[in-house]
């Protein structure tokens, strides 16, 4: 079995297959959740699940789950992450966990393996948040953590909501959510960051996600003419808007450890030259490992912009894009996972995500982790984006062995 390996050729075709789905001039993609090119790589990955004779299901929020059978019924185990995208994104984030698993299910076929346990493969909906938030929509609702009525309802950035556009995509599917608990979950998925590039590392060992969250900030003060209204007269929501975005990232500076702080959007109106902003939308994207962090980073945060506010003469609105609670995986899988990696000849790195991902969902239900691999130069959301097949097969290997042992213990 050690020398069981999945094919490399095989994976990449697929993956590139996948990526000339909303394909972008210069490289990578985008496949906006529920979108058209959504729907495009929705159909063929779900044709490539049927071709390998697995039992397909779409569930209320258009997850799709393809199980192949085992020897006995029960829970499976599971692989799974996203096939949607950013606007300008890359062809493996999310993509690559996915058909991993596929080709994890197509070797175990080839070499006429039936496991004990049923294994499942599955890609969730919405896992970026790009055009709807919060984001890990999918997995979230397939595990009982939102609302199927509450997500259906989420209206995105181009004012449709979730329910109209998986009708219209045709993945509004029967299958129930919330209810179903794998034996246990394994995400493979690129770093995303430039740890393991940086350090030659070829797997990354993911221990747990940090805590994320997501605020939005309404700055609402009076236009005026640039030139006429003196500065100490103003209410200018710009001005407060800038600071709150220096601050946050003194927030991080000042805490320092692993506390980021972004700011991603910021929309002025009238958004013109000559007059001062009477309204600026923004948001702040906060995370830290630790839960105690984040909440001290989010009440500085919060009490500096209303005193901002308040000094300027500018009303402030906020409201919580998305709020999780930084995750650990279980002990055993990591450990399995680092193990499994060695006995390989792979070089390891137990390390957090920064990011967030489909499995964080699942660690309070069942045993979960995730195996990195390396992006070139850490760049990721991005047409750029990149990982060496070398380190794709070393990965995608890994998580064959991990997911046969546990659908053979």
């Amino acid at each position: 079995m050690k020398d069981l390996t999945i094919d490399i050729t095989r994976l990449m075709q697929r993956l590139q297959a996948l990526g000339e789905i909303g394909a972008l001039s210069g490289g990578g993609c985008c496949r906006l959740a529920l979108s058209d090119e959504d729907r495009k790589g929705r159909d063929l990955v779900t044709g490539w699940m049927r071709d390998l004779g697995l039992a397909v299901s779409v569930d209320g929020i258009g997850n799709v789950v393809g199980v192949r059978a085992g020897q006995q019924d029960g829970p499976p185990v599971m692989i799974g992450s996203h096939i949607d995208t950013v606007a300008t994104g890359g062809i493996y984030d999310g993509c690559l966990g996915v058909l991993a698993g596929l080709e994890v299910v197509q070797t175990l076929d080839d070499a006429r393996i039936v496991t004990k346990y049923p294994i499942a493969v599955a890609f969730f909906t919405n896992e970026e948040g790009a055009r709807f938030a919060p984001d890990m929509m999918g997995s979230a609702v397939h595990q009982g953590t939102l609302g199927l009525d509450a997500a259906l309802a989420v209206t995105g950035i181009d004012g449709l909501t979730v329910g109209d556009e998986l009708r219209r995509i045709g993945y509004a599917g029967v299958a129930e959510t919330g209810n179903l608990r794998a034996r246990c979950f394994v995400e493979m998925h690129v770093e995303q960051g430039p740890i393991l590039d940086a350090t030659g590392t070829e797997i990354g060992v993911v221990e747990g996600v940090q805590g994320i969250s997501w605020s939005e900030f309404t700055f609402s003060g009076v236009a005026n003419h640039a030139g006429t209204t003196p500065m100490n007269m103003r209410c200018d929501a710009g001005i407060v808007a800038a600071r709150t975005a220096v601050e946050a990232r003194a927030i991080a500076d000042d805490m320092g450890g692993d506390q980021v702080a972004t700011v991603g959007h910021l929309e002025m109106v009238p958004n013109l030259v000559n007059v001062v902003p009477n309204q600026v939308q923004m948001t702040v994207d906060l995370r830290n490992t630790g839960e105690s962090l984040l909440k001290a980073a989010e009440a500085r945060l919060f009490d500096f912009a209303q005193k901002a506010a308040d000094v300027e003469g500018v009303s402030i609105a906020r409201r919580t894009l998305a709020r999780f609670e930084p995750v650990v995986f279980a002990a055993e899988m990591v450990d399995l996972i680092d193990t499994t990696a060695k006995a390989r000849g792979l070089s390891t790195r137990r390390m957090p995500s920064g990011a967030g991902h489909d499995a964080q969902m699942f660690a309070p239900n069942c045993p979960t982790a995730m195996i990195f691999v390396p992006s070139r130069d850490g760049i990721s959301h991005n047409i750029e984006e990149f990982t060496a097949p070398d380190h794709i097969r070393a990965g995608a290997d890994l998580l064959l062995h991990v997911v046969l042992q546990k659908a053979s213990d």
